[in-house]
């Protein structure tokens, strides 16, 4: 990522500063003070993320507004990282900083012996920086092998070696959370830490300042520290520690989208679709992710993440693409026959319930032609197919497959006005492509099928309605 350049006329020393009128705010009062401007003037807060707005976000709101730390708890998959990352949009773009310092300390605040003696020498003098909002937040992953070290700090050896004393704190080398002075400080995956390293996070949590192998050193951070845990290893893997969880102001649960339309807004979002994939397959892949979600078959307590859907939804893509370079069809169009390759692939992003062995590949495939069936049925309703099925029947069966483009699928169907219809009904126009006319046709075929009007043969790499 690449750091924006400070602008032009910023003062430059801590004179200049306290002459500019600056006055030192708290992280949680510039965040709570951000955010109310923001509230009162309408604009957008949190950019990308989908389906939380009366739900997780509100909660969030509330939360930076009381100057709380907080854990979000939620299965896989729920966006809790992404909604995270974006908490840096509601600092200062810019804030002061001691040119320098190790921990990024305030020009009117310095809080280690060195920028205490700097600024006690240079006074008025002593040199500023400016740093952007994007350096200001770190994100640290749990594992098993993180160190009290690695987050707080430890005794530097090499500083040691060159002749200071142990109980010099200048000897200190400090960790992730001191070094996010006046920063945003994430946990993904806490219940992942150590109980015991969990313990170094209480002064920071409470009081506010750090402990490093008994040294008397007092240091006033100034963090905001958020977090996520999963539930299961909330109860089971691991756990967040009685004394810290109660030091976190407030728990927020998340939860997957709500709404099959925040399902999709979140796949065309997310996804890196290498061919056309239209609204209506979409649909149907986020039914089919829903379902998943509902079905007794599936381990919930996993949960069916949303990168499953977006993993989907580029396989389907990529079904198209494939089509397209074998036949030369252009440009490449997702239809219907694609979402079969998205049980096949993404199969192991699922956990199934025991006792299931043996019958996955039978539940996706069910779960998915329902998919097809609850968004032909909203997508058609009050259409009358009955003349497309008339045609088939009366002599005009339809192929299908990888190596079948839709101009075929077309051509083997004659002039109907319900055709036309079926297009409208998809979004699509009597001028588009080929590809996306019978994509929208494949799925009315396919909706006759599942109503048991039409009867389909499969072999491999082709279908045929008749």
């Amino acid at each position: 990522m690449t750091i924006p350049t400070p602008p032009p006329g910023l003062p430059r020393t801590a004179g200049e500063l306290r002459s500019s009128g600056h006055e030192l705010r708290s992280i949680k009062v510039e965040m709570r003070e951000n955010l109310l401007t923001s509230l009162r003037s309408g604009q957008a807060r949190w950019p990308g993320i989908v389906g939380f707005d009366r739900t997780v976000l509100p909660q969030l709101e509330r939360a930076l507004i009381a100057g709380h730390d907080v854990v979000l708890l939620g299965e896989r998959g729920q966006g809790k990282t992404r909604l995270l990352r974006a908490l840096h949009s509601l600092l200062d773009e810019w804030t002061p900083v001691i040119e320098g310092s190790e921990l990024g300390e305030h020009p009117m605040h310095p809080i280690t012996p060195v920028s205490l003696r700097r600024a006690a020498e240079l006074g008025d003098e002593l040199p500023v920086a400016w740093r952007h909002r994007s350096e200001r937040y770190v994100e640290k992953l749990a594992t098993p092998d993180t160190s009290v070290g690695d987050l707080v700090g430890d005794v530097d050896p090499v500083k040691v070696a060159e002749g200071r004393s142990l109980g010099d704190p200048e000897t200190i080398h400090y960790g992730l959370v001191p070094r996010a002075h006046r920063g945003i400080v994430t946990i993904n995956e806490l219940p992942d830490l150590a109980e015991r390293i969990q313990v170094a996070l209480l002064n920071v949590m409470e009081e506010r300042d750090i402990q490093i192998r008994g040294y008397s050193l007092r240091l006033p951070l100034d963090v905001l520290l958020v977090a996520t845990a999963n539930p299961e290893d909330y109860t089971n893997r691991g756990r967040i520690i009685t004394p810290l969880k109660d030091r976190f102001g407030a728990e927020i649960r998340t939860h997957y989208p709500e709404e099959i339309d925040d399902e999709v807004s979140l796949m065309r979002q997310e996804a890196d679709l290498p061919a056309e994939v239209g609204d209506h397959l979409l649909e149907v892949l986020a039914r089919f992710v829903d379902h998943l979600r509902e079905s007794s078959a599936v381990d919930q307590r996993s949960g069916v993440s949303a990168r499953f859907a977006i993993a989907a939804a580029e396989t389907v893509a990529a079904a198209a693409l494939h089509r397209s370079a074998l036949t030369g069809e252009e440009p490449p169009v997702a239809r219907p026959v694609d979402l079969a390759a998205v049980p096949a692939v993404l199969r192991g992003k699922i956990e199934f319930e025991a006792g299931e062995e043996g019958r996955e590949d039978e539940l996706l495939g069910y779960l998915l032609r329902r998919s097809v069936a609850d968004t032909s049925r909203g997508l058609f309703a009050g259409l009358d197919l009955q003349s497309l099925a008339d045609a088939v029947v009366d002599g005009h069966p339809v192929a299908t497959g990888e190596q079948i483009t839709g101009k075929s699928v077309l051509t083997a169907l004659p002039e109907l006005p319900v055709l036309h219809q079926v297009a409208e009904r998809a979004g699509v126009r009597a001028e588009d492509s080929p590809g996306r006319i019978a994509s929208a046709v494949e799925l009315a075929l396919e909706s006759l099928y599942l109503a048991k009007r039409l009867g389909k043969d499969s072999d491999d790499d082709r279908s045929v309605y008749s």
